[in-house]
């Protein structure tokens, strides 16, 4: 996830966010459509103060926000009092090393509210007397029953009424996780596409169905050991010309690790056919 938006990033976010397309965009600002496709684009490397001033009016946000030095879009002017924090809160936003924007996507999310909540009636101890009137209720049942069964502890009934019994702790504890597992997993797919966002398929995972694809060729032994190795380094043996095949080969006999593919002194090694063999089937 990036931390905070780029200037490209911000002026695409507000364009799609009203429905543009850079047509529509250049006849409302009066901007050529060359110049605001620039200004979105990756390689984008400067903005006219002017078509700043005029984006900045036409979205109703300040220039602050578009140039990235401030994450308030529609709110610049908020007085702190506003936002009901307290000196030590302020003291952590303001000088606190972590990812502003997350935090920002967590308050946003539909179900922060709830988290809070469940956080409250935890802290709070809330539901603590209702949650231990019935554990009272049910643990003296139990003792009840335990003195009219004569002690049986292992009885169903009686082993019932205890588990029933809420542990506070862990139930809200649980609680709250989900809650928070739940806003998590939602920000989380929603920067699926993001370019700092890992690939879902790992390296180890690729490599390793590159390496079976290897070891399931039907070919020679050396072949298969060269076709292993490049897979380590997730390069295509199907996909080298002769004359690189030719090249690895040369490099390849240098290795202590890899028997040699071709013949030496006397003893008759089948040479490696470049791109022969077949995959087995699976």
């Amino acid at each position: 996830m990036q931390p905070k938006l780029t200037i490209q990033e911000r002026l695409k976010d507000l364009r799609v966010e009203r429905g543009l397309t850079l047509e529509q965009l250049s006849a409302e600002t009066g901007i050529s459509k060359s110049a605001l496709g620039k200004y979105e684009a990756d390689d984008f490397k400067d903005i006219s103060p002017f078509s700043m001033v005029e984006l900045a009016k036409f979205y109703g946000v300040s220039t602050d926000y578009l140039l990235g030095l401030t994450e308030q879009k529609n709110h610049p002017n908020t007085e702190l009092d506003a936002l009901h924090l307290g000196d030590d809160a302020i003291e952590v936003l303001r000088t606190g090393k972590f990812n502003h924007r997350l935090l920002s996507e967590l308050i946003c999310h539909k179900d922060f509210q709830r988290f809070l909540l469940d956080a409250e009636i935890y802290v709070d101890r809330i539901a603590d007397m209702r949650v231990n009137d019935m554990n009272a209720v049910l643990e003296a049942v139990r003792q009840m029953a335990l003195m009219k069964n004569g002690g049986d502890a292992n009885d169903l009934y009686l082993r019932t009424l205890e588990v029933a019994q809420i542990r506070e702790d862990e139930y809200f504890g649980s609680l709250i996780a989900d809650d928070l597992k739940g806003i998590l997993r939602d920000i989380r797919n929603e920067h699926r596409p993001d370019t700092m966002t890992a690939d879902e398929v790992s390296l180890a995972a690729t490599v390793q169905g590159q390496l079976q694809d290897a070891m399931n060729f039907e070919g020679s032994s050396e072949e298969k050991q060269v076709r292993s190795f490049l897979a380590t380094f997730g390069i295509d043996y199907d996909k080298l010309t002769k004359e690189q095949f030719v090249s690895l080969i040369e490099i390849l006999k240098l290795s202590k690790y890899l028997k040699s593919p071709i013949n030496q002194r006397g003893k008759a090694r089948p040479q490696l056919q470049h791109g022969k063999g077949k995959k087995k089937r699976r």
